[in-house]
C-alpha cells in the first residue's frame, strides 16, 4: 500500500476492522513493510484481542488492554513519536474518533483496495507454513 507519505507511521487498526479482512495475518507482515509499528485497539476486555491475534498469529506492536480506544490511541501516540498515526476502521463512529484524537483515519475498505488486502471472513493462517516453523525444539 502507498501510505501517501512518510513510512515513520504508527498504523492502529481497531479489532472490528481485521475481522473484516480475509487474511489479517498477511496484512500484518505487509504493514510492517511501510510502517514503523502496527496494532490493535479495541474496548473488548484484553483477551479478546490477544485470543484472535494469537489464532491468526499476528505480532502486534501495542494492544489497547483494558481501556477505551480513545485512551488507547492517545497513549500510542504518546509513545510512540512517528510523524503519522493511521487509524483503520469501519464506520463513522471510527472516523469521529480518529478526529477526535488527532490520528488520521482510513477506513478498511479504502485500506484494503489499496493495498489489495482481500475482505471476508479471517481465515484460519496456514499450520503448515514453513515460516512458522519453531527453530527452538531440539
Amino acid at each position: 500500500m502507498d501510505s501517501g507519505g512518510s513510512s515513520d507511521m504508527t498504523l492502529a487498526f481497531d479489532l472490528e476492522a481485521l475481522k473484516r479482512l480475509a487474511y489479517p495475518d498477511r496484512v500484518f507482515q505487509d504493514a510492517r513493510q511501510w510502517s514503523e509499528y502496527v496494532g490493535v485497539v479495541s474496548e473488548q476486555p484484553t483477551y479478546v484481542v490477544t485470543n484472535f491475534t494469537r489464532k491468526h498469529r499476528i505480532r502486534q506492536d501495542f494492544f489497547s488492554g483494558p481501556r477505551s480506544r480513545a485512551e488507547s490511541l492517545d497513549n500510542v501516540q504518546a509513545q510512540f513519536g512517528t510523524e503519522r498515526h493511521v487509524f483503520v476502521g469501519v464506520d463513522d463512529e471510527d472516523e469521529a474518533l480518529a478526529d477526535e484524537v488527532g490520528w488520521e483515519f482510513l477506513d478498511v475498505e479504502d485500506a484494503a483496495e489499496a493495498a489489495e488486502w482481500q475482505l471476508g471472513e479471517p481465515a484460519d493462517p496456514d499450520v503448515s507454513s514453513p515460516d512458522d516453523e519453531r527453530d527452538d525444539w531440539p
